[in-house]
């Protein structure tokens, strides 16, 4: 393992620099082709029972809908290769430092680097287990105005209300986890002396902290899930899963 990083110590020196609008038409009686051009009070989204619909059902679809996407994204990006299996979120080196793999794989270190960007992906699905409970504790606090503005916003509104609520608490709790699962490998010592080195030498500096860049992507991943996870739900009857969330994202 360290004979890896001094080759790439010497290498771094050498390189150059609609549902929501199913559930909107049930609301207003019209169609809601055009509903992201609207402006929509919280009486207007969710008074009264309207389409069948009673405020309390809307604000327990929408929770339930958060909850099982939430839960679905956390479980899958804890499992083996949940992170690394998928091409959308696979955590690669840095675009700052794909000169130094570069030249890495040109001098037969290919199966190293593979290694090190594998130990980035395995942080990262260690981390995703702690997403869960963070993203049920901002559901729990969901209020009317909350499911005003996601009834209101697009088809991702739902995961921007969870990014906009945990990122904070979804940051410190990533952050350690993801540290003690690079340290098993010693993987950020190695980042940090190598890139320290690297960066004496080039203009386009590498982050040499590795937990953030770990902690930052993986994050990213996450979310990205849960607006996949959203948008089965909207679009796939087969994806909702209770009586709750039929009712409340039922086609017309």
């Amino acid at each position: 393992m360290k004979r890896f990083f001094v080759f790439i110590a010497l290498a771094a020196v050498c390189v150059s620099e609609p549902a929501s609008a199913q559930i909107l038409k049930k609301i207003t009686g019209g169609n809601s082709a055009d509903t992201s051009k609207k402006k929509f009070s919280v009486n207007d989204l969710l008074g009264g029972k309207k389409g069948g619909l009673s405020t309390d059902e809307i604000v327990q679809g929408l929770k339930e809908a958060l909850s099982v996407g939430a839960t679905n994204s956390s479980q899958k990006l804890n499992a083996l290769d949940g992170y690394f299996g998928n091409a959308a979120i696979k955590l690669l080196m840095p675009p700052e430092a794909q000169k130094v793999e570069k030249t890495l794989r040109s001098v037969g270190l290919g199966s190293q680097v593979d290694k090190a960007i594998l130990s980035m992906n395995r942080a990262a699905e260690d981390a995703a287990a702690s997403a869960a409970p963070i993203f049920l504790d901002a559901i729990k606090s969901m209020s009317i105005q909350d499911a005003a503005g996601i009834l209101g916003g697009g088809d991702n509104a739902a995961t921007k209300y969870l990014q906009d609520k945990t990122t904070g608490a979804l940051t410190e709790a990533f952050r350690p986890v993801i540290e003690k699962s690079l340290q098993k490998v010693d993987a950020t010592k190695y980042w940090n002396d190598v890139f320290s080195t690297y960066n004496k030498f080039s203009r386009d500096k590498v982050n040499t902290d590795l937990p953030a860049y770990v902690t930052e992507k993986a994050l990213t991943g996450i979310f990205f899930q849960v607006a996949e996870e959203e948008k089965k739900i909207r679009k796939d009857p087969v994806a909702r899963t209770s009586e709750i969330l039929k009712k409340v994202f039922a086609q017309q």
